[in-house]
């Protein structure tokens, strides 16, 4: 069986789990290969991985041509289903959706788009988060529905001591993001601002995509940075390669820091597993997505009012708490390497294939 998944640029959370499902696939005997309309920095962890970076018609269908794919899951981009279609491709389409912005963008892209998704595709797929299965409950309840949850790369997102990343040893808060108005930069920059100033010598790691920002948010975050006088504090890290992510998370975590995950939605939250997998504890607000990973003081916590009162308070308990913080790093390290396997996930691929009647060449 040959899948292809398709996607509009190689970067964040999408490229981290078409490039785990390739693996995954392969070693079951599927073959998967990736699309991307435009080229990301996510592309140099792609290496040896089937993909390709084309906006062009005649070079997609020139590709389905080669590859005759069995079906093809077209990630949150119902337009490419009726491009697809049109380029001539009569396979099975599945639409899938991931992250889609906040709840209020979620929404006013599924009314647009349900039409275009029950014309084209055979049925839908998300991970099983509250706001994305409503919206498909309401808009493609004559579509075949699956809920998959996503996998971890558990055997590479593990603890290491790596002491050299933080030679003073002081508290790091970290995050991870676009800068766009759902990840919520500036709540993370006001966060940060009001522990600074109780302690001074706290860092804050910043990794982005500097290839991807919504306009005037890059011009803003230098304000709001230089406004709450934060900029000898942070260290900005750009298209850091995802391979050496876990060093990262795991120096951060040995700090006594933690991850803030600010996100007004998610979808899933690739980076607070992968966080919580290295025994880096989160901090985060109650984006939905979340929920999956986040126990309030099992396995991370939350503040759920998104106020920057509550938000200090859980961080100054998160790093204060010595018995706490331990009980939350060692659940959520269990929780994510048993939850979250990629045999899991590829079992429950299958049972969609099947349930499809796809299992033709397998």
């Amino acid at each position: 069986m040959k899948l292809l998944f398709t996607y509009f640029i190689p970067s964040g959370g999408i490229e981290t789990l078409n490039r785990l499902r390739y693996h995954a696939l392969r070693a079951v005997g599927i073959e998967a290969h990736a699309l991307y309309l435009w080229d990301g920095a996510g592309r140099q962890n792609m290496i040896g991985i089937p993909h390709y970076i084309t906006n062009s018609n005649e070079e997609i269908q020139a590709i389905l041509a080669a590859q005759q794919f069995d079906a093809i899951i077209v990630t949150c981009d119902h337009l490419m289903l009726e491009r697809l279609y049109g380029l001539g491709y009569r396979g099975t389409m599945i639409y899938e959706a991931q992250g889609l912005g906040t709840k209020e963008q979620a929404l006013a892209t599924f009314a647009f788009a349900s039409g275009y998704i029950r014309t084209y595709a055979r049925a839908a797929i998300s991970p099983p988060t509250s706001h994305l299965m409503g919206l498909f409950q309401t808009y493609l309840g004559d579509l075949p529905r699956f809920y998959v949850q996503n996998m971890i790369d558990t055997n590479s997102f593990i603890h290491h001591h790596v002491p050299l990343l933080n030679p003073t040893g002081t508290p790091i808060l970290g995050w991870i993001g676009r800068l766009e108005h759902n990840k919520n930069w500036p709540l993370y920059l006001s966060i940060s601002g009001e522990l600074v100033k109780q302690r001074p010598n706290v860092q804050l790691w910043m990794f982005e995509d500097a290839t991807i920002s919504e306009p005037g948010e890059r011009e803003k975050f230098y304000a709001k940075l230089y406004e709450l006088n934060l900029q000898n504090n942070i260290t900005i890290r750009s298209n850091m390669p995802h391979s050496h992510m876990p060093h990262y998370l795991s120096a951060i975590g040995d700090s006594g820091g933690m991850l803030l995950s600010t996100s007004t939605t998610e979808g899933f939250g690739y980076a607070v597993a992968e966080a919580m997998s290295c025994r880096c504890p989160v901090l985060s607000t109650d984006s939905d997505g979340v929920r999956c990973f986040i126990m309030h003081n099992q396995t991370g916590k939350f503040f759920t009012s998104h106020t920057l009162e509550e938000a200090v308070h859980e961080a100054k308990d998160l790093m204060d708490n010595r018995p706490l913080r331990e009980l939350i790093i060692g659940n959520a390290q269990d929780h994510v390497q048993t939850a979250f396997s990629p045999n899991r996930y590829v079992a429950d691929l299958i049972n969609i294939f099947i349930a499809l009647r796809l299992m033709l060449h397998a």
